[in-house]
This record gives C-alpha cells, structure tokens and sequence, in this order.
C-alpha cells in the first residue's frame, strides 16, 4: 500500500478585511519548501461570523489559525487556554487546535521584537506608539520586558490607550504614559524608536498617520506594522527625515515562523517566506 495521503493539514487565518493580507502565500511557499502536506487558508471572517468560523475550524480537524483585525480581543472567548504571554496581553493572533481544545497565543510582539532587533537593541530607549489594539498591546508588552525604559501610548480612544499603559506599569519594569491622539500629533522629543501599530496605510500607499512629519527626526527609528504595502506614507516621509526606517514584512515572517513551529513543531526557513514577500511586493531581494 502507498503511504500517499490526500488529506492534507489545515490551517488559514480569519480577519475582515482579508484581501490585502499576503500570509498565505508566504506560509504556503514555507510548507512548499519544506515539503509539508499543508495548507492554508484566507478566510474573511466578519465579526459576528467568528464563533461559528472558530466551531467550523474545530469541526473540520484544523491544525490552528491566525487570527487578525477585528478579532484579535474577540476571539478570547472561544478559547479553552491561553500561553503566558498571551495571556499578560490579554490579545491572541496565534491559535493552535489539539484534541478539540482551542489554545491562544501572541506571536505580534515576538514578531516585531524579532525585526526590530535587526537595527536597534530594544534595551534602555523611549518608544512612542501609535495605537492600542491587539498588535500595540503585544508590540509594548514585549517591548517592555525586553528593557525598554519607557513608553508613550498614543491613542484616540483614551480608555484603551491607558489600559495599555496601566498594563507596563503594573506588570513590567519599564515605565508607560498615555497621550491623547490630536490632530497632527507632533513625536515626543525624547522618542528612540516610533511604531505605527495602527491600520492606518494596510492596502493604501497614500494613507498616512495624523502625525506632524516634521517631528520625525534624525537618527529616530521608524517601524510600521503594514505588511502591505512595505514602504507605507509614514515610512516614506521618515526616510525623507533622515529616519532609519522599519517595515512590517520582517514582523510578518517571524510571526508566520512562530505560528507554523506552534501548529506543528517544525521550524520553517524565514528566507523561503522573506523572498515570497519581496516577489509579491516588488522589493529589492536581500
């Protein structure tokens, strides 16, 4: 008898809106590599949709999902358990699906503290932060228990930025503030790095954060959590600064390292996924 099977391994990712989202062809180019009988599946999952999403992924014998925008706090309550650091951030992107129980994990943070280091060492600076949804949540949560000395929570919404805030100081050694999000906010003077952890620029080359550009200075560092596209407004104006810029590919290839290792125990090559961005995007191979 062959031992070739037709039932392949699924995973995908639920999120709306999905469209934009190139994690399926960078996960699906690592199970390629790797010769892994794997898939993985874009679903635009709107948010009254999700508990049945997750009881069909459950139902169907998927490995795990991602999960993204608007889901990321929502999900929480479909889940048996949370990993550690998951739950510190209180926001799952990650879940991994064993024996019918549902496990949430955070791979936002990790992602991006992974790029990050590739131009700054986290430890000692002042980061300034654009928003507080699940991936600014994670991104300051990491960021702070990788050393930084303090963080400045910009958002519209004060609740949310102060419970973000409230979170570093009660639960980490670093040191958080709230600022209220005006109009053309101008970056804090003492701001290291600045992280765009907003939506703002996801599918639009032209959208561009309400920040005063001339308060990006020399030297800062410039991240932006926008996979796609790579080089966003805000990365744009930065590098015009005199900025060292940041983009969101590299946090997305972490995070999809860091997911297939969950689903399945296997490392996967970040280049193999890397070069499948940079084809997809158009940029310049490294």
């Amino acid at each position: 008898m062959s031992s070739q099977t037709f039932l392949a391994a699924l995973t995908g990712s639920f999120s709306t809106p999905c469209a934009d989202n190139p994690t399926v062809a960078m996960i699906e180019a690592a199970y390629r590599h790797h010769d892994m009988n794997a898939r993985y599946i874009n679903c635009d999952v709107k948010a009254d949709g999700l508990a049945d999403a997750v009881r069909g992924a459950v139902a169907m014998g998927w490995a795990g999902f991602n999960c993204s925008i608007p889901h990321k706090i929502a999900v929480l309550a479909h889940l048996d358990g949370l990993a550690e650091s998951a739950a510190i951030i209180g926001a799952v992107n990650c879940v991994v699906i064993r024996d019918g129980k549902l496990t949430g994990e955070n791979t936002d943070g990790k992602g991006f503290l992974e790029s990050l280091s590739g131009v700054t060492d986290p430890n000692g600076k002042n980061f300034c932060l654009l928003g507080a949804g699940g991936a600014a949540r994670a991104i300051a949560v990491e960021l702070a228990l990788a050393g930084a000395r303090h963080l400045t929570i910009v958002n519209r919404d004060a609740a949310r930025g102060k419970d973000i805030a409230g979170l570093i100081n009660d639960k980490t050694a670093a040191e958080a503030t709230f600022q209220p999000w005006t109009e053309r906010f101008a970056i804090p003077r003492d701001a290291d790095v600045l992280i765009n952890a907003t939506s703002v620029g996801l599918g639009d080359a032209e959208a561009m954060p309400d920040i005063d550009p001339d308060s990006l200075r020399h030297g800062m560092v410039v991240a932006d959590v926008i996979p796609n596209p790579p080089r966003t407004a805000l990365l744009r104006a930065a590098e015009a600064q005199g900025c060292t810029t940041l983009d969101g590919l590299g946090m997305l290839v972490n995070q999809g390292v860091i997911s297939v290792r969950l689903w399945f125990g296997q490392d996967v090559d970040a280049t193999v996924m890397a070069r499948q961005l940079q084809d997809i995007f158009g940029v310049a191979r490294t």
